[in-house]
């Protein structure tokens, strides 16, 4: 695997480009590209399998040297969404009681997602159309704990919470894998409430959102994650409103679209990760996922809720430049809703340690006196 990663940093050449002056106002761009690039060849590279050769390398590599950024987009988002549907039929099969109740539930006329409903009417003070009545589907009794190792018996891996082993006081818990996960493996998702860019001013804390909350990501297109209130789960499947039971007054919540969610997910966990510590090297990327909503199955195993309409925007910003997301091929439709989340991707083979992303803070004005840059393009 060492020769796959050398063999693409030289065809990207990423750190060349980040340090030069003609780049330097295009440099979130291209930092977009080059790391759609590696997840183009790490999560193609973990399709072909364990077996995977030299030669699947040479061909992942020539591939991605001739594909361009929206063809690497879509590829990347099949090879994410195909682990995540293989995650969510291990849920199935670990919580569901019989293949009886999936079915009814697949076809169930009352299926939480038969209607995405906008939060704007909600924003503004309006009724909500919430789903009170949603009847939830009855599944194995079973601990949080329980479904983690089951999870780990059937996929190889699972996620843990615990101390950090970062050597600083302010460290807190990290995130450590359970088990063996090969490079490109999809290892957790960023869980909470979603907020585009037209409805930055409901999140909590606006406009100072960062001042108690260290639960906060940002994707390349401006949509913010606040992963504060999903916390550490839950033990059960329930209609979940964003909010945990010390923020159920919490303003900014009104606006958020209520699901079915299984707050027992192994996986939803992402917020742990912490930055690696100087000399250490990260070992998972953020990788954007957009979620079809139209996979209504899959729906309550996807950790997260929308604020306000999740079809507001389909277009990508950066400085100057616009482009679609991964949808936009000819012959791919625009219409069809999706959540745009988070997961975490494995950038190398990875068994039984913590989970360390870079957290690319060096643009900031004052960094905390914790944080060290990766590497001088960070």
């Amino acid at each position: 695997m060492a020769f796959l990663f050398h063999k693409f940093q030289e065809l990207v050449a990423v750190k060349i480009l980040a340090k030069s002056p003609t780049f330097a106002r295009e440099s979130r761009l291209l930092q977009f590209e080059a790391d759609t690039n590696l997840l183009f060849l790490y999560t193609s590279y973990n399709r072909l399998g364990r077996n995977a050769e030299e030669a699947d390398a040479e061909e992942i590599i020539d591939m991605a040297n001739k594909a361009s950024l929206a063809d690497q987009q879509k590829q990347v988002h099949e090879n994410v969404h195909s682990q995540v549907s293989s995650f969510c039929r291990y849920m199935d099969d670990i919580l569901l009681p019989d293949q009886k109740v999936k079915d009814n539930q697949a076809t169930s006329p009352a299926a939480p997602n038969s209607s995405p409903h906008s939060g704007l009417g909600l924003a503004a003070g309006g009724n909500s159309p919430l789903q009170d009545q949603t009847a939830v589907p009855e599944t194995k009794a079973l601990r949080r704990a329980e479904v983690s190792q089951r999870l780990k018996d059937l996929m190889g891996y699972t996620l843990e919470v615990k101390p950090s082993q970062i050597p600083h006081e302010d460290a807190g818990k990290g995130l450590f894998l359970q088990g063996e996960a090969n490079i490109g493996s999809v290892l957790a998702f960023y869980p909470g409430v979603i907020y585009p860019p037209a409805y930055y001013r409901y999140i909590p804390g606006y406009p100072r959102i960062d001042a108690q909350n260290s639960h906060l990501i940002t994707r390349y297109d401006g949509t913010v994650i606040n992963a504060q209130s999903w916390g550490a789960g839950g033990e059960s499947r329930e209609l979940w409103d964003g909010t945990s039971p010390m923020q159920a007054d919490e303003k900014g919540s009104d606006g958020v679209n209520h699901e079915l969610l299984e707050r027992r997910n192994p996986l939803a966990f992402a917020h742990f990760a912490n930055h690696p510590a100087k000399g250490m090297v990260p070992n998972v990327m953020i990788c954007p996922y957009d979620f079809p909503l139209l996979e209504k199955d899959m729906r309550s195993y996807i950790p997260n809720l929308s604020f306000g309409d999740c079809e507001e925007t389909n277009v990508r910003r950066f400085g100057n430049f616009r482009f679609k997301s991964w949808k936009s091929s000819n012959n791919e439709s625009n219409d069809d809703p999706v959540l745009k989340t988070l997961v975490l991707v494995a950038t190398r083979a990875i068994c039984d340690e913590e989970l360390l992303l870079n957290y690319r803070l060096s643009n900031l004005e004052h960094t905390p006196s914790w944080y060290t840059p990766v590497d001088e393009a960070d």
